[in-house]
């Protein structure tokens, strides 16, 4: 029967790891070079220093051939053509991104553009505003302030109390006038609508706001009945 018997009389290699003697005693002879360490931090600190003086004045520099390239300020050229300048004299600012600076700069860009400007949006939300404030001077009750006080009321009630007294009359005859060959008595037709025209983009904000309220009410009324009764 074979046995390793004959392994145990065996001596060990050089490289036996459970062997302890003065070449490999199983720990660190030497202690850590505390100054390399020292140096290789000194080294990293002054590059990042170097490297930060070096981006500052390279920042500087592009700034200042920037501000020489936009040339002289006028009426058209200011220091506040981008964010923040006219508050840091002329220094652009920290911590903007790029879309922000450039929205800043195209509402300072239409807000000194003279009149009158094209619409962005086709006139569709002008048009929408315009007839919204024609909507709130006709259907409330407002002041003039530059008739004296005057108060306008709305015109349905100026219809319903034309109704009611009646358009004035002449009471003079008009002379009648003899018309010429090709003449027509004008004659005035009442308007098909009763008001403006609405938009396309009108009508679809104002279906879009009535089916939202619709839905508000469907909604109120549902929590209604399931709400428990006292």
């Amino acid at each position: 029967m074979p046995t390793n018997d004959h392994e145990m009389h065996q001596t060990p290699g050089p490289h036996d790891q459970h062997v302890r003697d003065a070449d490999s005693p199983g720990y660190e002879t030497t202690d850590v070079n505390a100054g390399g360490v020292a140096v290789f931090l000194a080294g990293l600190f002054g590059f990042v220093l170097v490297f930060f003086v070096f981006c500052f004045v390279m920042g500087k520099v592009i700034n200042s051939a920037i501000e020489k390239s936009d040339g002289p300020t006028t009426k058209w050229n200011k220091l506040s053509d981008f964010a923040g300048a006219e508050t840091t004299n002329g220094k652009r600012q920290d911590l903007a991104s790029n879309p922000e600076m450039q929205q800043k700069e195209f509402q300072q860009m239409t807000s000194t553009f003279p009149e009158p400007r094209l619409d962005i949006d086709d006139g569709n939300q002008a048009t929408a505003d315009m007839h919204a404030r024609e909507d709130l001077l006709l259907d409330n009750y407002s002041v003039t302030p530059a008739e004296n006080g005057s108060i306008r009321i709305p015109i349905s009630r100026a219809m319903e109390l034309i109704v009611q007294r009646g358009l004035p009359v002449n009471s003079q005859a008009a002379a009648a006038t003899v018309e010429m060959a090709g003449d027509e008595k004008p004659v005035v037709l009442a308007p098909l609508t009763s008001g403006f025209a609405r938009t396309g983009y009108e009508l679809e904000v104002i279906e879009a706001r009535e089916q939202k309220m619709s839905y508000g009410k469907a909604e109120a009324a549902n929590q209604a009945e399931l709400a428990p009764t006292k």
